[in-house]
């Protein structure tokens, strides 16, 4: 059996190996890229902690406004039919009797004329009919206008999206750059 010898083998001396560089541009680029992470953070933050409650709040008192309008219109609407209801038109004398002249002598005799008093019911439901309409004349149908407004080419644009593009291009070229340059 042949044993392996390796006393036959030579082994070159360390000649010129390079000298191991330190890995400063590496640090630098990898501390870059965190403080890019870290703003990007703490922007969003910002967003959703100032930006995103000013909107909730705007939208919440155009919401009470809108609810004040439509109880105000409904309220007005049925004091109006009410008043309407007590109210019957008085018919002038002109009207009741004919400006021609008649071979029958007039006599007028007292009765007794009953004062309508109104029905509650139908009132109520003038009243209900009223606010409906109302309500149906004061609430909008939402159309569609224009194409939502909530994403990132809406805010920054598709402008700043080219900017990012050619920053992050710029980190990576930068970056093979640093890598083959020589160590001093």
């Amino acid at each position: 059996m042949a044993m392996f010898d390796d006393n036959d083998i030579t082994y070159p001396e360390d000649e010129g190996l390079p000298e191991e560089s330190s890995n400063r541009t590496f640090i630098i680029a990898a501390s870059v890229l965190g403080g890019i992470i870290l703003l990007a953070l703490i922007c969003v933050a910002a967003y959703a902690l100032v930006v995103i409650p000013n909107q909730r709040s705007g939208a919440d008192d155009v919401e009470v406004t809108r609810i004040a309008q439509n109880t105000q219109v409904a309220q007005m609407l049925t004091e109006t039919a009410v008043a309407n209801a007590f109210l019957t038109p008085i018919a002038s004398p002109s009207a009741i009797f004919s400006p021609t002249a008649s071979p029958t002598p007039v006599v007028a005799v007292a009765t007794e004329t009953p004062s309508p008093t109104p029905d509650i019911a139908a009132t109520g439901t003038v009243a209900a009919a009223l606010t409906q309409a109302a309500i149906a004349i004061q609430t909008t149908v939402p159309t569609a206008a224009a194409l939502p407004d909530g994403g990132f080419a809406d805010d920054v644009g598709l402008p700043g999206l080219a900017g990012l593009m050619i920053v992050l291009i710029a980190v990576i070229f930068f970056a093979r750059w640093f890598r083959k340059a020589p160590a001093n």
